[in-house]
Parts: structure tokens; C-alpha cells; sequence
């Protein structure tokens, strides 16, 4: 050791001040030289803030004036300090800071569960990612947020012993969410993109974050649709109506189907029971077949409903349809609330007999009473 340094270390306490210029940098700090012997600045003692390079903060060849705050006389160390002329930031941090504060901050850090904002100088809190966006998914800090930023904050809650601070970046910002109703009151028609496809329906993006759900069901009210890739694709743009909107769930259904008017109240309130209906056959099952109607209603004629007498064989009276067959049949069963109809051409052919014996017997009768009263008249005549 230099002799110079015998007597600093004899005469030097901590918290002393000292006068040195800056020799040497390392990763961790820089040397600095106290008159033949070196002390170490170290990169954490630098600033009460975020340090990410030495040279930020000192050049070499400056002088400057530091603190003692570590001193071994006998392995010949000295750690020395910029920050310790001013006090830790985090004593003071309850005098200016407190829970639901609003404040601003710089982006320092981004990592991948959110993002290191320093509030000022010492004071650094993170904004987990989940605290980003009140209705948009991020993935990734990147996707919204650079170094650099500056940002406004809400202090969600800290930790002065750990000297933690838990920041949030959507408590800042209005939640859609709080306002959909208005935005989008049920009834609404709009022509939006449709974003994802799934076995139950379709999402269908109203505006950034804020997706509706279109069910399978709500896509036609005739056609039996099995799977919403066979209507739609993603990137198409379709006219949809909200039909329910739920903040407090944040769920917004929208139909495609209401966006027209329901062919089975129509259906209903001109057909009952017993009434007769042409349509075409549009497919043939085991069972029976279908039978598409006035408004793309379809309904089923059940095989023993195809016959014309109970000792015709259902298997061979199904036989003799095919698909795009036309038939005459009557209304046997309705039940529109739930999309349900049924046909009988048995029924039909028993009524189309029972208006023929019923035309019959009035036209007997009529020719009964006209013979009867010509003869009346005649007898009247030759008196």
C-alpha cells in the first residue's frame, strides 16, 4: 500500500467526505483515486435510481466529491458513494405517495411479467402485466409499452421494507365495460369481423378488447346448423344484432338470425293444426322426411304418417320419396316456440276425402230438392 494511504485510513471515518478522480471503469462501478490508492464507487451506490452504466454517471479523469460509507483498514478497502448526499428516497416515500394515487412515471425495465417504472430517483415500481389493460389480453410488455415511456400509474400498494411498489396502468384508463350498455344497448345492428371460430359459435369483434359471442343457434331460425365454420370464416365481415348485453359478466350475444323477423311466429298465426301445406322434400332419414315449407320452415313427415291406409307397409311407402319431391300434407303437430313442426299426408289424404264425400252429399241434396220442387210445381200446373 502506498504510505500516502497510512495516514487517510488513520485519520478517515464512515460518512466522511472525500475529494477523488475517477481512474478506471468496470461492470460494476468505477476506481477512484484518492491520492495514491484507490476506492471503489460501485455502481449501486452511484444513484438512489436505476443504473444501468457507470460512465452515465461519472467520466473518467473528473474529480468529484464522495461519501465514505464502507472502510477496512486492515484488508485496505474504502467504499465510497454519490448517492448517500442525499437521503433514501423510500423514507419519505409515505409524504408523497399513497395507495390510489395517480402519478407519472419512465418505463425502465420491461420484462415478461410486466414493466419497471421509476417514479423518480430510488423510487421504482412494477406494473404487472395483468395490470396493463382492463380489456384487452397482452401477451407481451412490448405490445404497448418501450423504454423510454413515459406513463401515468395508479399505486395500487407498496412495501417500504422490501421497497416494492405495485403500479397499474389500466386503473388509469376508462373501462369500456362501465359504459357497453350505452354503447351498445340491446337491438343494436352492426357489420363488424368475425375473430374466432369455435364448436359453440363465433366472436366477432365489436372494437379493440371487446368481443360479442355469436351461439351456433342465433345464426338461422330454420336451418340446423351444425358447426359455425360451415357459415362463417375469420376475417369476414357480417351484420350482427346484440341480443343481451351483461357488463357485470363482460358478455355481450349477438344474432344474426333477429336481424329478420321470425318465420315461425308468421308460420303460426297463418297454419294450425289440420291446415294443408305444399312444400318440397329436402331429405329422406329412416324415420321419415323432411319437408321444407313457406318461410324455410321444415318439418318432419314420421314414416307412418306417409300412408295412405294403416295396412300399406311405412319401409315401402318411404321408398317412393326423394329429395326435392313435391307434396301436398297437412299441419299435425306445432309447437313454434320450439321450432318444431310436424306433417301427415295420411292426414291430408283423409281430408281431402272427407271434403269429397262432403261436397257429394251436399250436391245430392241439392238435386233432391230441386227435383223435389219441380215436381211440385207441375203438379201445381196441371190442376
Amino acid at each position: 500500500m502506498n504510505p500516502a494511504g497510512r495516514p487517510f485510513f488513520a485519520n478517515t471515518q464512515i460518512g466522511d467526505e472525500v475529494v477523488g478522480t475517477v481512474k478506471s471503469f468496470t461492470s460494476f462501478g468505477a476506481f477512484i483515486d484518492l491520492g495514491g490508492f484507490d476506492g471503489l464507487l460501485h455502481i449501486n451506490d452511484m444513484s438512489w435510481g436505476h443504473v444501468t452504466r457507470p460512465k452515465d454517471f461519472v467520466k473518467k479523469g473528473q474529480e468529484i466529491r464522495l461519501k465514505v460509507i464502507r472502510i477496512d483498514p486492515a484488508e485496505k478497502r474504502i467504499n465510497l458513494s454519490l448517492k448517500h448526499f442525499t437521503d433514501d428516497p423510500w423514507v419519505h416515500f409515505e409524504d408523497k405517495y399513497h395507495v390510489n394515487d395517480i402519478v407519472k412515471g419512465k418505463v425502465t425495465k420491461l420484462t415478461d411479467f410486466g414493466a419497471f417504472i421509476e417514479l423518480e430517483e430510488g423510487i421504482e415500481g412494477l406494473a404487472h402485466i395483468s395490470e396493463f389493460s382492463c380489456v384487452k389480453k397482452i401477451q407481451k410488455p412490448e405490445e404497448v409499452l418501450k423504454i423510454g415511456d413515459e406513463v401515468e400509474c395508479m399505486i395500487l400498494g407498496y412495501d417500504l421494507q422490501a421497497g416494492r411498489v405495485s403500479l397499474g396502468l389500466k386503473q388509469v384508463t376508462q373501462n369500456p365495460w362501465e359504459t357497453i350498455t350505452e354503447k351498445y344497448p340491446v337491438g343494436t345492428r352492426l357489420t363488424r369481423k368475425v375473430v374466432k371460430l369455435t364448436n359453440a359459435g363465433a366472436f366477432i369483434q365489436l372494437e379493440e378488447g371487446i368481443d360479442g359471442f355469436l351461439h351456433v343457434d342465433d345464426l338461422s331460425w330454420t336451418k340446423k346448423v351444425k358447426h359455425p365454420g360451415s357459415e362463417l370464416q375469420v376475417g369476414q365481415e357480417v351484420e350482427v344484432m346484440v341480443i343481451s348485453c351483461e357488463p357485470e359478466n363482460r358478455s355481450i350475444r349477438l344474432g344474426i338470425k333477429q336481424l329478420s323477423e321470425d318465420p315461425w311466429t308468421s308460420f303460426a298465426a297463418a297454419y294450425k293444426v289440420g291446415s294443408p301445406i305444399e312444400g318440397e322434400v329436402t331429405s329422406v332419414t329412416d324415420f321419415g322426411v323432411f319437408v321444407r315449407v313457406a318461410g324455410g320452415i321444415e318439418g318432419l313427415i314420421h314414416k307412418s304418417n306417409l300412408t295412405e291406409n294403416r295396412e300399406e307397409d311405412p319401409e315401402e311407402a318411404l321408398k317412393k320419396y326423394k329429395v326435392g319431391d313435391k307434396i301436398k300434407a297437412v299441419v299435425l303437430e306445432l309447437q313454434p316456440e320450439k321450432q318444431k313442426v310436424a306433417f301427415s299426408i295420411r292426414d291430408y289424404q283423409k281430408k281431402v276425402q272427407r271434403e269429397a264425400i262432403s261436397l257429394y252429399m251436399a250436391e245430392e241434396e241439392t238435386n233432391e230438392s230441386t227435383f223435389t220442387l219441380g215436381d211440385m210445381l207441375k203438379s201445381r200446373d196441371s190442376k
